[in-house]
Formats: C-alpha cells, sequence, structure tokens
C-alpha cells in the first residue's frame, strides 16, 4: 500500500514520467521515509513497553555476561531474529545502551541485525544454495562478533553522546516505580515522541542521500570498477555499497545479477556487507547517538573487518 502511494503521488498527483531517474528517486524517498518513520514509531513504542517490564539491571543481566565475549555471541545472535535496516536498528540499540548493556555487546547487535537476518538467509539460499546461505551467516556473524568484542575492550563509553544516558537515568527511575499498563503506555508514547524528535532530521537526510542514490547510480557500475580483474575490488566495492541504503532482503536482487556477471564471492560479500551494515544514512543517524570518535571508529573496524572477510573468501572459493 505504501509502495503504491508512493506511485501515485509520484506519477498521477505530480504527473512526472515514470521511469526517469529523479521520479525514480522521489518515489523511493515517499516510500522510504513513511516507511522508515513507522518503523521507527512502532519498534520505539514495542520496545518501550517492554522494556518497562525489564529494568535496566534485568536487561543488563542477560547480555552482560561474566564472560563479555558471551554477550557479543548473544548479541549477535539476537540480532538474526530482529530483521531491521540499519536504520531502524539504532532505536534498539539506543535502548540497549540505556539499559547499561556494554557497549561493544550493544555494537554486536547493531551489526548483526541488519547484516544477517533470516529473511535474507532465506533468499541466499534459494538463489545460491545453503553453502552461499552458511557462508554469508557465518561471515556475518564472526563480523558482528568480532568488531563487538574489539569495540568493548576499547572502553569507548565516554564517546556516547550524553543524552543517552540521561535517558538512562530517567528509564531506571521508571523501571523502579510499579506501573499500570495505562501508565506503561503513556511512557512509551513519550519515549517515542523524545526520540523521534532527536532523531527525524537525520533520517529524512539519511533517506534522501539513499534516493539520490538509487535513483541515478548506473546500474553497472559496480560490475564495471569491481570485476575480478582489479586487485583492489574488494575495497572498491565496499566504498561503493557504503552510500546505498537497503536492507540485506533488498541488496539480494543486486548481488545476484552481480554473480551472474562473474564478480567474485568474496568481492559480493564485501558489497553486501557495506550496504547492510555501514550505510551512510546509518552513520548519519548514529551521529546523533555517538561522538565523532566513536563513529569513527566503528567505521574502521567494520571497514577493515568486512575487506579482510571479502578477500578471505575470494582466496578460499
Amino acid at each position: 500500500m505504501l509502495k503504491a502511494f508512493a506511485c501515485y503521488l509520484v506519477y498521477d498527483l505530480f504527473g512526472m514520467t515514470q521511469g526517469t531517474r529523479w521520479s525514480g528517486a522521489l518515489e523511493f524517498f515517499i516510500y522510504d521515509t513513511i516507511k522508515i518513520f513507522l518503523l521507527l514509531s512502532a519498534i520505539i513504542f514495542t520496545i518501550s513497553i517492554i522494556r518497562s517490564y525489564f529494568p535496566p539491571e534485568r536487561t543488563k543481566r542477560i547480555l552482560s555476561h561474566k564472560r563479555e565475549f558471551i554477550g557479543n555471541i548473544l548479541a549477535a545472535l539476537l540480532g538474526i531474529v530482529t530483521p531491521f535496516c540499519s536504520c531502524s536498528a539504532v532505536p534498539l540499540f539506543i535502548g540497549f545502551v540505556e539499559a547499561g548493556v556494554p557497549l561493544g555487546v550493544t555494537f554486536s547487535f547493531l551489526i548483526s541485525s541488519p547484516m544477517v537476518n533470516e529473511v535474507a538467509v532465506v533468499l541466499l539460499y534459494g538463489l545460491f544454495g545453503w553453502k552461499v546461505a552458511v557462508i554469508y551467516m557465518s561471515a556475518g556473524l564472526s563480523v558482528a562478533m568480532l568488531a563487538g568484542f574489539i569495540i568493548g575492550k576499547l572502553k569507548l563509553e565516554k564517546w556516547v553522546e550524553e543524552y543517552v544516558y540521561k535517558i538512562q537515568s530517567m528509564a531506571m527511575a521508571v523501571g523502579e516505580v510499579k506501573q499500570t499498563f495505562k501508565n506503561r503506555l503513556l511512557y512509551a508514547r513519550a519515549n517515542t515522541a523524545e526520540i523521534l524528535q532527536k532523531v527525524w532530521v537525520y533520517v529524512v537526510v539519511a533517506i534522501g542521500i539513499g534516493g539520490f542514490i538509487h535513483g541515478y547510480a548506473p546500474d553497472d557500475f559496480l560490475a564495471r570498477y569491481a570485476g575480478n580483474g582489479n586487485p583492489f575490488a574488494v575495497p572498491l566495492a565496499v566504498a561503493i555499497g557504503v552510500p546505498i541504503y537497503a536492507n540485506a532482503a533488498g541488496v539480494i536482487p543486486i548481488v545476484y545479477a552481480l554473480m551472474e556477471k562473474g564478480m567474485s564471492m568474496g568481492t559480493v560479500l564485501a558489497f553486501m556487507m557495506a550496504v547492510t551494515a555501514l550505510s551512510l544514512p546509518e552513520m548519519i543517524i548514529l551521529r546523533k547517538v555517538l561522538k565523532i570518535k566513536l563513529l569513527a571508529v566503528f567505521v574502521g573496524i567494520m571497514t577493515v573487518t568486512i575487506i579482510g572477510v571479502g578477500y578471505l573468501f575470494n582466496a578460499i572459493l
């Protein structure tokens, strides 16, 4: 219905010609703006209600295992069953930080959720077979756990924006008081409005960039410049993937087309990981939560690990 509404606005109401780059970019922008804000509102509201039943200390105990890497594993596995795109996963990331979950464990979830989910695994299995599906899932989980573990060891909590911890203090105060269901709904509504008010500009800018890329990037650009003959194909594929905005399921048709053109598996996997877990729109939204230094560390670690995965699979497959 959202897709049909976006098409109605662009082609019927605005009278634009279907198939042009400008109309495609505008259709993408309208459709994704509505979709993302509906998703964000629903996710934040639902998580706020659930969180009211789980005091911060209980959430912290579940994911803050004595052996820290166990927490990274649990968070990465949780990401598989929460099939959100990178931008939609940010509210859950904020919720984990608010609850006092270790920062590295929280990043493991943030990486895993958009990169690896059951929809993507099923589609990969249907298009390429079980081996490719298992390889991608294993690589995605490994990147999420390793990157989160490294960030946790660096102890970078001081580089999270202060307002997140203020919300954490408020959430802990709310959790200490026994609430009626009506009060939980009121708290969820207020929390949803507060977070949306803080991030809406970033979301709109991010989707605008994604719409421009969607409408104006040539279809064969990646295959042309990141083919098998280029030794720098993997980092180039990662660089090209960063500005593109899509979830894992949405990028799979592009992956299929690239493999049909003969692009190597490692390069394609690196491109897919960059699109889903290192997208520029996600970074713009995360900037509202993380200070520049922490954002730079996250991008650096993710870039190195994704490129490493790409070269590794190019060498063994």
